[in-house]
């Protein structure tokens, strides 16, 4: 299972090279609770298709129904889902369960050649390392792309333009197949991850079987490059093996991912950082990005619950928050 952002944009692509008109739909703010957050993608066909989502189903069968009765004809909409107006004439009011209310931008793609490049750029964007900003003219429709700054919002608004920030999916590889490695996959794909594991025993990853995870018979650290590894990406190791975790940290240390990872006692892991700082050659600014030991401290005894706390680990980090806040 690929990010969904890139399942969307690939299926857009996919479908306007057939000679379809697609609409793309994504979600610009939440009023109260909402299952989807801003920025969230879905693409449908007139004849119902979709891939991606809005919120829980009930905003895409209200979007679904509206369009097979022909709405939505004009270049670009924005339409409110949840709010006391309702879907007006086109369709029966919706009302989210979580009580909130999603603001949507549809935007009308013509199969074009110039529909396509825009597709394929963005396509290109969330597979790589490339982050872009979208500025849609919620008058005209007209589409420009230009290099994202450092992180901001995903959706900025302005009176007559949207800006919409849109990079390389998320991504988590793993290092070593051990019991905790399948339940972490398993989770990082739930959450949307796109999960790359990475063993040099052949054995282990015949057998290792989680599906949507891709798996590499390789050394980790032969896999682990600045091309692989974008600002989007986790890496954890979760062996027990220096061989494997240790060589695994000495490459990933030199990429730009944001969440680097090791499993392992606060013994092991001050071992370890000693063995990183005199046999690894790493500066003592390199070995402060790796968290050691890994993951939130809640008490983890099972693979699971390990997992449980590496995952959760990864998506504080991305998202900014220090342990103190939680």
């Amino acid at each position: 299972m690929q990010h969904l952002d890139r399942q969307v944009i690939e299926g857009a692509l996919r479908w306007s090279r057939q000679g379809e008109t697609v609409w793309l739909c994504t979600v610009l703010a939440t009023f109260g609770s909402s299952p989807r957050p801003p920025g969230a993608l879905m693409v449908a066909t007139h004849e119902g298709r979709h891939i991606g989502s809005l919120s829980g189903g009930c905003v895409e069968e209200a979007f679904l129904a509206r369009l097979g009765k022909g709405g939505f004809d004009r270049a670009v909409t924005v339409v409110s889902y949840g709010n006391d107006e309702g879907d007006d004439a086109h369709g029966p009011r919706v009302t989210l369960p979580c009580g909130g209310v999603l603001e949507v931008l549809v935007e009308r793609l013509s199969a074009t050649p110039a529909t396509h490049a825009h597709l394929e750029h963005l396509a290109a964007a969330l597979a790589g390392q490339q982050r872009l900003i979208r500025r849609v003219d919620l008058i005209s429709g007209r589409v420009e792309l230009a290099e994202a700054p450092p992180p901001g919002p995903s959706v900025t608004r302005r009176e007559e333009t949207v800006e919409l920030r849109l990079g390389p999916s998320r991504r988590l590889i793993i290092a070593g197949i051990s019991p905790i490695t399948a339940p972490c996959a398993a989770f990082a794909v739930t959450l949307g991850f796109e999960v790359i594991v990475c063993d040099p025993r052949e054995t282990a990853c015949a057998d290792f079987d989680v599906p949507g995870v891709r798996v590499e018979a390789r050394l980790p650290s032969a896999y682990i490059t600045p091309a692989t590894c974008h600002a989007a990406t986790a890496v954890v190791a979760l062996t027990h093996d220096p061989r494997i975790d240790d060589l695994a940290m000495m490459e990933a240390v030199r990429t730009p991912a944001f969440y680097l990872g090791v499993m392992g006692s606060r013994q092991t892991s001050a071992a370890r950082r000693e063995r990183l700082l005199r046999a690894g050659g790493m500066t003592e600014e390199s070995v402060a990005r790796i968290h050691m030991p890994i993951g939130l401290a809640l008490g983890s005894k099972t693979p699971a619950e390990i997992a449980l706390a590496v995952m959760a680990d990864i998506v504080r980090t991305e998202h900014g928050r220090a342990i103190d806040e939680l």
